[in-house]
């Protein structure tokens, strides 16, 4: 059996064949310009340096240590005084990691991405109450509570989900559907 490769490492090895410079150079460059906005150094990057998206944002995020934070420390910070949505986003982690083998669960500073080939999920801590979880599901009618998000949203779906009750047959059923379109 083949031992599988972190997709970082892949990504910082391609950075540094492909520009002659590595992630740790890159940062620096990007801490040296004195951009404080995420936006203006990504602009720099890409128009200045040629590079594309996934590489600027990678090296943006290094840049602010971001990057490399553990993910308790990531949900951590995403869960500080809404303690109570915990237990619903841990069952919500479950259900999504039951799904399959290659579900990978990516916590943000903001939000939590569940991805396969891509990302099918995103569980955002939206209040001191509710989580909301985008899904992407292209070509699903909405319903009352399957809201439909704006055009160019990283998800297409949005659901509200309060509690652990939330986590119902119906939910399970979008959730795997987004799983299978990923």
């Amino acid at each position: 059996m083949t031992e599988k490769t972190d997709p970082m490492d892949t990504m910082k090895a391609n950075l540094l064949k492909n520009t002659g410079k590595s992630i740790d150079q890159w940062a620096d460059l990007v801490r040296r310009s004195g951009l404080p906005k995420h936006g203006d150094q990504m602009k720099l990057l890409k128009e200045t340096h040629g590079l594309g998206h996934g590489y600027a944002n990678l090296i943006c995020h290094t840049a602010k240590g971001t990057l490399d934070a553990p993910e308790s420390d990531l949900l951590a910070g995403q869960f500080a005084g809404r303690e109570a949505l915990r237990p619903v986003y841990d069952a919500l982690e479950a259900l999504a990691r039951a799904l399959g083998k290659d579900v990978d669960v990516s916590p943000k500073k903001t939000s939590v991405a569940f991805r396969r080939n891509k990302n099918f999920a995103v569980a955002t801590p939206a209040s001191k109450t509710r989580i909301d979880l985008g899904l992407n599901l292209k070509g699903t009618a909405p319903t009352a509570r399957l809201l439909e998000e704006k055009p160019g949203a990283m998800c297409t779906h949005k659901v509200r989900l309060e509690s652990v009750s939330d986590l119902d047959a119906e939910l399970k059923a979008w959730l795997n559907a987004a799983y299978d379109k990923a």
